[in-house]
């Protein structure tokens, strides 16, 4: 199989492309966006036909209103799945792993459907950026060892190395490392919860890095991925922020006229705050992004946070 990737202009692309069937799994809040960028994209008498997994039957109604055709099938009852092999040409895998354990077995169970004939031509997977695990703050590019510290980040791992051995025999897999995900128009999507709260963040001699993409720029890249990404490659979907997780509350605080959270030190922290939100406190990194931008070829509607909150205050 070829590694070579095919142009990146999916509107420009031969109507043999175009009438792609695109299968979505795990169509949460991103899956829904990119299949609304589908739809902008692909302008023609053959659009793309986008497919969506879902293991709720009372999301049907509201997965055709979006212009997307429903499939039953749950990740956790393989059984289900028995039948899905083939339907989509291309897959996009944004179903996350079970709250417990370090190995995915929703995507071995996937794997296992989709190895029946026909396998599909690419098959793109939303990863996380947690795989690295604490770099105290260094630049980080996608060639750099992964050395997952917890759990959920060890569950990402085992998927990512399980697709990559499954796309040897045929499909061209590619990995996408994503960061915090923001949106106004998404739940949770803003700070300005926690900062009504009141949850404190680090001090500055703590305190860490974190990386962010707006949701809608992660959307776009899944779908450049679905056409344009090299078998076995990884990028990284992040913007060029490079904000420590503070000075990302204290803007947001800002623009929306609250107070400012306070700052604790790491000890404090962690006599006060849930593991969760430790575990992402503990971690320091920032993200190279060429390969977003040179192979991808993917300009971000919002480069910084900055940009994508403000649009929020807008």
């Amino acid at each position: 199989m070829s590694s070579a990737s095919p142009a990146c202009n999916l509107g420009a692309l031969p109507a043999r492309f175009r009438r792609a069937r695109v299968l979505i799994v795990g169509c949460g809040d991103v899956g829904l966006r990119v299949a609304q960028a589908l739809r902008a994209s692909a302008t023609g008498r053959s659009p793309v036909r986008v497919l969506a997994l879902t293991s709720s039957p009372e999301r049907a109604p509201a997965l055709r209103a979006q212009g997307i055709t429903p499939l039953l099938g749950n990740l956790d009852a393989a059984p289900s799945l028995r039948r899905r092999a083939g339907l989509g040409q291309r897959v996009l895998h944004l179903a996350p792993p079970p709250g417990q354990g370090v190995h995915d077995p929703r995507t071995q169970a996937l794997l296992r459907a989709l190895q029946r004939a026909p396998r599909p031509r690419q098959l793109v997977y939303g990863s996380t950026t947690g795989v690295y695990g604490d770099c105290a703050g260094a630049w980080v590019s996608e060639e750099r060892a992964v050395a997952p510290r917890t759990p959920r980040a060890q569950r990402r791992v085992h998927a990512e190395r399980s697709l990559r051995a499954w796309g040897r025999g045929g499909t061209r897999v590619a990995i996408l490392r994503i960061p915090g995900i923001y949106a106004p128009n998404r739940e949770g999507g803003t700070p300005e919860a926690r900062l009504r709260r009141g949850t404190p963040v680090l001090r500055p001699e703590d305190d860490v890095f974190t990386n962010h993409i707006h949701a809608d720029d992660l959307a776009r890249a899944c779908v450049r991925a679905l056409w344009c990404a090299t078998a076995q490659r990884v990028y990284h979907v992040s913007d060029a922020s490079a904000l420590r997780m503070g000075a990302y509350f204290d803007l947001a605080a800002d623009l929306y006229g609250l107070p400012r959270p306070s700052r604790v030190s790491w000890e404090e922290a962690q006599a006060q705050l849930p593991s969760t939100l430790l575990s992402f406190m503990g971690e320091s990194r920032r993200l190279h992004t060429r390969r977003l931008a040179r192979e991808l070829r993917l300009r971000l509607a919002y480069p910084t946070v900055v940009q994508g909150l403000q649009s929020v205050k807008n």
